[in-house]
């Protein structure tokens, strides 16, 4: 591995992928009508109780390359209330975990009727991870070999709690989420392992255009990791088409950290941020929902020409009679 792909591999393990060592990883997934993986304060809060699956697997053609799996249901439970449950399965090298969140969230409405969108919700998840380090296949037969190095499959596992709150008013929502609010004192790979997982999730977005032609959808998202201070923005753009057999949707994604690294290009230095860019496809029949992601990564260190690939299947049940009066297609 050249020093370039040897750069780019540490960037992204250490700034991007390490998502995948506190929980459920932040990708782009929650643009395939799935907020509620990233917000517990919006189970119960659609006009219909979702069911979610989604698979995802990055550098096709690379050994050991990150994937994950997750499935995810939540509605409405009485008038004011919702529930929701998130199990997911994540891989990366010698990482993985798995992981259950249970969820409940409380909506208040402020509208007059059942029809005029403005409710403000709060939720909370409650989940448990086991997180494994595969050490089996370290060569441990060189006397010099890191002592730290176990041998063996080290498991540590976890409970923390995810809380936020959200607002939903006719076409514009806003969400705020605190991601592992607690401290995790694991010990997976250290006696000296950061017990703070905290990372806080910004998101909003508005709907606007003429409900017989086109939709369209900007939104953004920002993330900051409170224990190293890095920043991630999202800027989002989705579009809605109403036709005869459902709903056909699309859009783009372009994520950007705030935090660079720098690396030697020649006889110079150089600074790249990572940054990948996400189409995304999607379709519903009926109650059904089906959804394509692709992210590309950016900048001129890149690791592998292969993209991360992602489908979403879904279906809507227990869906309310009448729908709210609004341009919000993650609600209605």
């Amino acid at each position: 591995m050249n020093f370039k792909k040897f750069y780019l591999f540490a960037v992204l393990i250490v700034a991007q992928f390490s998502y995948s060592q506190e929980g459920l990883p932040v990708y782009s997934d929650y643009l395939s009508d799935n907020y509620y993986l990233l917000h517990p304060s919006m189970a119960g809060a659609a006009n219909c109780a979702k069911l979610r699956l989604t698979a995802r697997q990055q550098w096709f053609g690379q050994q050991d390359a990150p994937a994950l799996q997750t499935i995810s249901m939540n509605g409405a439970v009485g008038e004011r209330s919702g529930a929701g449950i998130i199990v997911f399965n994540d891989k990366n090298g010698y990482h993985s975990q798995t992981g259950l969140k249970l969820t409940y969230a409380h909506h208040i409405m402020f509208s007059r009727d059942n029809v005029d969108l403005n409710q403000l919700s709060f939720g909370m998840s409650a989940g448990f991870v086991q997180s494994n380090l595969d050490e089996s296949t370290f060569y441990t037969n060189d006397p010099t070999y890191d002592p730290n190095v176990f041998g063996s499959i080290q498991k540590a596992s976890y409970f923390n709690v995810d809380i936020g709150a959200s607002y939903n008013f006719l076409d514009f929502y806003l969400h705020f989420t605190v991601k592992n609010a607690l401290a995790s004192d694991r010990k997976l790979y250290s006696d000296r392992e950061p017990v703070n997982l905290r990372r806080a999730i910004l998101s909003a977005g508005y709907t606007f255009g003429d409900p017989d032609a086109i939709l369209w959808e900007p939104s953004v998202m920002f993330q900051l990791v409170t224990q190293t201070q890095e920043k991630t923005v999202d800027l989002n753009l989705k579009a809605y088409k109403e036709l005869e057999f459902g709903k056909l949707w699309g859009g783009l994604s372009y994520r950007r950290s705030l935090d660079g690294a720098q690396y030697v290009e020649g006889n110079s230095v150089a600074d790249q941020k990572l940054q990948y860019v996400t189409p995304i496809l999607g379709v519903n029949f009926k109650n059904y929902m089906f959804a394509y992601t692709y992210s590309y990564l950016l900048g001129n260190v890149n690791f592998d020409k292969g993209g991360f690939h992602q489908i979403t299947l879904g279906i809507n049940l227990f869906c309310k009679p009448e729908k709210y009066h609004c341009n919000c297609p993650a609600i209605n």
